[in-house]
């Protein structure tokens, strides 16, 4: 069986939650490759050694590049704030190896376009962060769609917010500067834009309106000194689909209360769907005819379930889902997966997204090809 090092540059949450696949993923699917946890890279190489040993990892590396020189490691998996995405990714396609990047995939349409571009040539297998995709219950909603369970889709109405930022005293961070791809379109937008073209297909053209709320923020938590902010706390907009749909997308980080709200209602002539990813483990469907919705339960009969409870009911989790994401990416590797998020795809993400800030910048619908 074919060997792949892992090497995995960052330590912060989503370090963790890649540690946390690949060690799940060798434990819970029979993979068609060997999975070794080669390196993992910090900038602080105390920390690196600290968390290579508890992860599980073989090396540490004080420095991304020496993780990417590592003849060890195959597949690098990039976990760092945005702006670090781009130069990082490079030089792991450079440098012949796989690659693995949170979203969004960079901090500009120009840097994602470089990107997709050089993997392309390269001939290099790229996935992106899209985690939420690999829901089970995702899943069962992209079949009753392509299957016209719900008929030709005339809507989407989607929003993803959290309130993680909704205290105006809650300090500065990298998130909050533009050259870091800072924002909420592009912390928490970008999943729902993805989650729209997965669902329903690419968009055509875009109107849009985004705010910022909070014009200053504390440069350090307690500080009185404060610090300008120039991106978006909220942004709403009007998609219009390619399939003739109609759609509405909303991303807020200061609604107080929502702690993971991605959700989405999708309308079709023959019924309605909905989800909520703080209740990932249900769909609520109603045919026409019904007088209200049916409750779906997620269980084993829906492909990646049973291979964690074998009974329906018991729920997964936001690790189970990583964890079904590294699943494909190993088969991607092992030529036989096609349905992560690649960095083609997600370059269309960020067309998308850019699409809409042009169209709130300049207060008028956006075709998709203009950008």
């Amino acid at each position: 069986m074919r060997e792949l090092g892992i090497g995995l540059i960052g330590t912060g949450f989503m370090g963790r939650a890649h540690a946390l696949a690949f060690n799940n993923a060798r434990a819970v699917f029979e993979l068609p490759v060997l999975l070794k946890l080669a390196a993992l890279a910090d900038a602080d190489s105390e920390r690196a050694q600290r968390c290579a040993t508890a992860w599980g990892f073989a090396k540490a590396h004080g420095d991304w590049q020496a993780l990417i020189n590592d003849p060890n490691v195959d597949v690098v998996a990039i976990t760092t704030p945005n702006h670090l995405h781009y130069p990082m990714a490079m030089a792991a396609i450079a440098a012949g190896k796989a690659v693995y990047c949170e979203k969004p995939l960079a901090v500009s349409l120009e840097q994602a376009d470089a990107m997709r571009r050089a993997a392309s040539a390269a001939g290099v297998v790229t996935r992106v962060g899209y985690n939420y995709q690999h829901n089970p219950m995702i899943t069962l909603a992209r079949q009753m769609i392509t299957s016209g369970d719900l008929g030709e889709i005339i809507s989407f109405q989607g929003e993803f917010s959290e309130d993680f930022m909704a205290n105006p005293a809650s300090p500065w961070s990298w998130r909050c500067e533009v050259e870091h791809a800072g924002g909420a379109l592009a912390d928490l937008g970008s999943h729902l834009l993805s989650m729209a073209r997965y669902l329903v297909g690419d968009v055509t053209s875009v109107c849009a309106d985004t705010q910022t709320v909070h014009g200053q923020r504390p440069a350090i938590n307690g500080s009185t000194e404060l610090k300008s902010i120039a991106v978006d706390d909220q942004v709403h907009a009007l998609l219009r689909f390619a399939n003739g749909a109609r759609g509405t997308v909303s991303s807020s980080w200061l609604k107080h209360g929502y702690k993971n709200h991605l959700s989405f209602e999708i309308s079709g002539t023959k019924g309605t769907l909905a989800f909520d990813q703080e209740r990932l483990n249900e769909l609520r469907v109603c045919r026409a005819g019904q007088d209200g919705f049916q409750r779906l339960l997620a269980g084993p009969a829906l492909p990646g379930y049973a291979a964690f409870s074998p009974a329906a009911g018991h729920q997964l989790g936001y690790n189970e889902l990583k964890t079904l994401e590294v699943q494909e990416l190993m088969l991607a590797l092992a030529g036989q997966g096609t349905d992560g998020t690649d960095f083609e795809a997600a370059w269309e993400v960020e067309r998308l997204a850019t699409a809409i800030r042009v169209a709130a910048r300049e207060e008028r619908w956006v075709h998709i090809e203009e950008v």
